[in-house]
């Protein structure tokens, strides 16, 4: 007897598709404005954690990682 498997929702589908590149993008959005707004202290360190941490994750997966 065959089981029968619950169809995925769209919306999980979008999710698991577009959820980090959508995470990285505003979080690259947040440390560029912080960046421009910003005159030392506190708005400095935000944008170089939320601009470095997309750019991290570019080199891990661009460069980082064996090809198969």
């Amino acid at each position: 007897m065959r089981q029968q498997q619950a169809a995925t929702p769209p919306s999980s589908h979008f999710w698991r598709l577009w959820g980090w590149p959508i995470v990285l993008g505003l979080m690259t959005a947040v440390g560029l404005v912080s960046a421009l707004f910003s005159d030392g202290g506190l708005g400095d360190a935000l944008a170089w954690v939320t601009l470095g941490i997309p750019t991290a994750v570019c080199f891990w997966y661009g460069w980082g990682r064996k090809r198969r």
